[in-house]
Order: structure tokens, then sequence, then C-alpha cells
């Protein structure tokens, strides 16, 4: 049976014991068309810090592939999944595993999608899994309606809706788990679509 609990969410990343600059999303930006930063940086903008994108392993990897097949089936036809790419936010950039957003593709020929073209961020966690429990504030701020945490390392589906707040108060005022033997609510914008069986997105 699915559980509601209070999420324990990480408040920062670890840092050096020393000033550390941070970087606006333009600056961010400029880095990649100067070449400075490349497609050989596995990186990504996280609150103005430039960090490591966590290492892939198979079982996350199948799982990305897995929840695709499960979405797109049940999408509306003016929506699509995309998956580790980037969303804009104010000062953030992050690159979550999946992300549901507005089509067509071509709407984001010259820029990435934005808070408002989407409906659903996904994160598959392992080694990412404090991490991606803290990116919640994040796209909570950001106003990203729901959020899910594929959790391999539990087994088990979390899923953070209703977001509130600003700076360091955003935060998802409701998180439930799910298990492999339930269904999990499917909502873009606003509309319930069929549901998904956890079954086909935990390993």
């Amino acid at each position: 049976m699915a559980t509601s609990i209070a999420p324990v969410l990480p408040q920062t990343l670890e840092l050096p014991p020393f000033p550390v600059y941070r970087f606006t999303l333009q600056q961010y930006h400029q880095m990649a068309r100067a070449g400075i930063l490349t497609d050989d940086d596995n990186v990504e903008l996280l609150e103005g810090w430039i960090v490591p994108k966590m290492v892939k392993h198979p079982p996350h990897d199948t799982v990305i592939d897995m929840i695709q097949e499960a979405l797109r089936a049940r999408l509306p036809q003016d929506w699509r999944v995309r998956i580790q790419s980037a969303i804009s936010t104010i000062q953030s950039e992050p690159e979550p595993d999946l992300a549901v957003v507005r089509g067509p593709a071509k709407r984001y020929l010259d820029r990435h999608p934005e808070p408002e073209d989407a409906a659903l961020v996904i994160e598959v966690a392992e080694s990412s899994l404090d991490r991606d429990r803290w990116k919640a504030q994040i796209y909570a701020r950001a106003g990203i309606p729901v959020y899910w945490i594929v959790n391999l390392i539990d087994t088990r589906l979390e899923v953070y809706t209703d977001p509130i707040g600003r700076e360091a108060q955003a935060r998802y005022q409701h998180h439930v788990n799910y298990s492999s033997r339930e269904s999990v609510p499917l909502v873009i914008d606003g509309q319930e679509r069929e549901p998904v069986p956890a079954q086909e997105l935990l390993p």
C-alpha cells in the first residue's frame, strides 16, 4: 500500500571548506558557447554550482528505457519524453533522466524546456539518491508539478507533488511511496491519464 511520509531531504550539496564561485545560468551558457564546457564534460548546473553527474550503471540505463516505453503509450499526442536533456530554471540547469514536456520537438531548437513546459521530471537513483532527493527543492522552486524518484536501492517509486514556496523554503507538499505491486497516478497538464503499474517502472 502506498504510504505518505514527510520527506527528509539533504539541504545542501557537500562543498569544500573554502569559498567557491557560483555561476549564473547565463555564465554557464557562455562557457558552453566559448568551448570551456563541452559535450565531454559530464556536468550540470545546480544552484549555481557546476557539479559532475553520477556514473551510470546498466540497471540505471535499463530502467530509463523501461520508463520511456511505459510513458510514451500513455501521453497525450502533444506531449513527449526527453531523456537526459536539460531544463532551464532561474538558478539551475539540471539534466533529469527523463522529462515529460510539451511538443513538438522543434519547439526546443533554440532553447531548453523551461518549468512551464514540463509536466513531470524523473530521476533514476542508485548512488545518486541523496542528490536526487536534494534536487526536489530545485524542481519545487521552479514550480514543476510532479517529481518522481525511481529508487533502485529500496525498489520503490517516490512521488512528490504540489510544489509550494520560494527560495530555501520551496518544497513539495506531498510525498507518496509506491511499491512494485501498486499503480502510480500519471497527471499531465492537470489531467489524469492511465495509471502506470509500478512494476513497469522498477527493475
